[in-house]
Parts: C-alpha cells; sequence; structure tokens
C-alpha cells in the first residue's frame, strides 16, 4: 500500500512531544534543573492519543481495503503486527526488568520493586503493560510501554471484530461501536475502563476517518481552501494553549477524538498542498517506534550521568536543561537507528510476506 504523505514527519513530532514530557519530569524527580512552564511540555499523554488516532487509521484502513477485495485474513493481520510490535516491545520489557531488579541494585541505586516479578512479568508478556503501570508505578521504563498495551488490546478486539462484519457495514460498525464505547468509558459504573487508559475510541475514530475517506466521503473537505488552515490552527492551540484542556472529560475526549482524526486525514490527504519530503525527517518517523520506546533507557542514562560527575554544578541551570535534551535525543536517536537497522529491519522483511 501506498505511504501517505506527512505521517512519518506526524510520528516523529509525536514522539519528540513525548520525550519533551518525560524529560523535565525525571529531571525534577532527581533535583536537576527542569523547565515545565510552556504547555508543549505537558502534552506528552495528548501525543500518544494522537498516535492511537493515527493507528486506528492505518489500521482500520487496510482492513477495510482489504475486506473489499474479500482478502482480509486474520493470520495475517496478527502476524503483521506481531513482526512489527513484539520483537522490540520485548527486548524493551526484558531490558526493563533487568534494569529495575538487576543493574539498579548492582549500582546501588535506590528504588522500591513494590510488586512480585512474576505478577510484573507476567502483565508485561500478556498485553497488560498498562494495567501494570496503573497498579504497580514500576519505573518509566516499564511505565512508557502501556500504551503499547492499548494497541495490543485494540488488535484482538478490532481484526476478529471487523472479520464477521459485513463489509458493507463496516462504516456503521464502527460508528456504533465508537459511540457506545466512548459512553461506557466515561460512565462511572466502568471507571475501571479510565483507570487503565483504555481509550479505545481514539483508535475506533481514526478509523472511521479512513473508512468515510475510502468511500469518498469526505471530499467536500479536501476542496475546501479554508478547511485544513482552520484544523492545523486548532491542533496547534491544542498543543502549545490550554484553552482546550478546561473542559470536563467527557468533552475534553470528544474534541481530542474528532480533532486529531479529521487532522491526520487533513495532512495525510494533501489538503494543505504539503508534502514533506526531507529524507532525514521521514528517516525519523521510519524509527519513532525506537525513538518511543528507547527514550526513558536514554533519559535515565544521561541522568544518571549528569548526577554522577554532577554536571549540573559546573553549568548553569539553562545551559544544563539544553546539555540534558541534547544528549537525551542524541543517545534515543543513536539505539533506535541502531535497533532499526540491525535488529527491527530483520522481522519488517519477514513481515513483507504476509501482506494482503
Amino acid at each position: 500500500m501506498k505511504r501517505l504523505p506527512n505521517l512519518d514527519v506526524l510520528r516523529f513530532v509525536l514522539a519528540t512531544l513525548v520525550v519533551f514530557f518525560h524529560l523535565p519530569q525525571l529531571c525534577r524527580n532527581q533535583g536537576l534543573p527542569y523547565f515545565l512552564d510552556a504547555p508543549i511540555f505537558n502534552r506528552g499523554v495528548e501525543a500518544v492519543y494522537m498516535f492511537f488516532v493515527l493507528s486506528g487509521f492505518l489500521i482500520i484502513k487496510t482492513i477495510y481495503s482489504s475486506k473489499q477485495r474479500d482478502a482480509f485474513s486474520i493470520r495475517k493481520f496478527y502476524m503483521r503486527r506481531v513482526l512489527r510490535i513484539f520483537p522490540l516491545y520485548y527486548l524493551v520489557v526484558i531490558f526493563g526488568f533487568v534494569f529495575y531488579w538487576i543493574i539498579l541494585p548492582e549500582l546501588e541505586i535506590p528504588f522500591a520493586n513494590n510488586y512480585p516479578l512474576w505478577d510484573g512479568l507476567l502483565m508485561s508478556m500478556f498485553f497488560l503493560p498498562n494495567v501494570f503501570a496503573k497498579l504497580y508505578m514500576p519505573g518509566g521504563i516499564l511505565e512508557v510501554l502501556w500504551s503499547i498495551g492499548i494497541e495490543e488490546q485494540f488488535y484482538i478486539i478490532v481484526a476478529p471484530a471487523l472479520f464477521l462484519v459485513n463489509k458493507n457495514r463496516v462504516l456503521q460498525f464502527l460508528i456504533g461501536l465508537t459511540g457506545l464505547y466512548f459512553l461506557i468509558f466515561h460512565l462511572s459504573l466502568f471507571s475501571v475502563f479510565k483507570s487503565f487508559k483504555m481509550v479505545f475510541f481514539f483508535l475506533f475514530f481514526g478509523g472511521i476517518v479512513a473508512v468515510l475517506e475510502e468511500k469518498k466521503l469526505l471530499q467536500s473537505f479536501k476542496k475546501n481552501k479554508i478547511y485544513p488552515i482552520i484544523i492545523v490552527v486548532l491542533v496547534l492551540l491544542y498543543f502549545v494553549t490550554d484553552i482546550f484542556h478546561s473542559t470536563d472529560t467527557y468533552i475534553f475526549n470528544l474534541i481530542t477524538m474528532v480533532l486529531f482524526g479529521m487532522f491526520i486525514h487533513t495532512i495525510a490527504y494533501n489538503n494543505l498542498g504539503v508534502n514533506i519530503q526531507n529524507k532525514s525527517l521521514n528517516y525519523l518517523g521510519q524509527i519513532s517506534y525506537g525513538l518511543y520506546m528507547f527514550h526513558v533507557i536514554a533519559l535515565n542514562a544521561v541522568v544518571f550521568l549528569f548526577l554522577k560527575l554532577q554536571i549540573d554544578t559546573i553549568f548553569n541551570d539553562w545551559l544544563t536543561i539544553v546539555l540534558i535534551y541534547m544528549l537525551t535525543f542524541a543517545f534515543t536517536f543513536i539505539m533506535a537507528h541502531l535497533s532499526y537497522k540491525y535488529f527491527e529491519t530483520y522481522f519488517l522483511k519477514l513481515k513483507n510476506k504476509f501482506r494482503e
């Protein structure tokens, strides 16, 4: 399937926002200088939500397209997802447990593992890292995997559901499912979904937008010159101001879901006449999964280095902050690049054997 424009760059931008979110938090916890005053430094969770909408958009677009050709295979779908997600996921899981249970004690760095090891391993191995993160707060390297758990749970739901649905009823099914789950999520009776961040409606809505596009029901938006500008401006305001974040959870999630879905459609179908062809930016988007998975490891290494060498006593606060950001991004990129080139690529080549 042809790659849509601008989405790789979007992945990189979203991964960067997640780093912006986590870096000052760890610095603050360890007594290092940090900066958190601008709203953009507090949008890590929202960046993950846009990742979810994008994932639902692409996954359901692929499934829908296959169904229209009567070529959708659940086995091939899961094999592609397993080969893309699992190798790096389990690599980080293994490292995370080794880090918190072996490396930190060996370095005599205090960290309380307040959970039975086997409980943590089982929840991490069997698609429940979001539950694990909420129940035990096992440390940033493992906690960041909560979003991968949501993706995995989404895959478990969406493939058999759409396999069973008549190919001419996919849109109606997704609209009904999204509306029902959105209401259930926000009912206090079902607070468990909110507690474990099971925000599947973001992924479902991404799929709705994809199917609407496939059915050519969004043509008027693509022809309108004002619409894409409004959408992009609203998304920028969403991330750099607090104007959308003062509402209650129900309204906030509704705005986020719709705005992100339409934004992805806008940039994917080039409504602005912009197609970013920069090879470096596109490559950073291609390795964004690694950037997301490795950034907490890099951040821990940089913070440890600064504390051990007392670098923050040498430079002023602002220079220290800049150095921490530069080194964290550099280490993250190096790990993501090496992982993609020498580890993930092997599985991605295998993944191509299961194209539909």
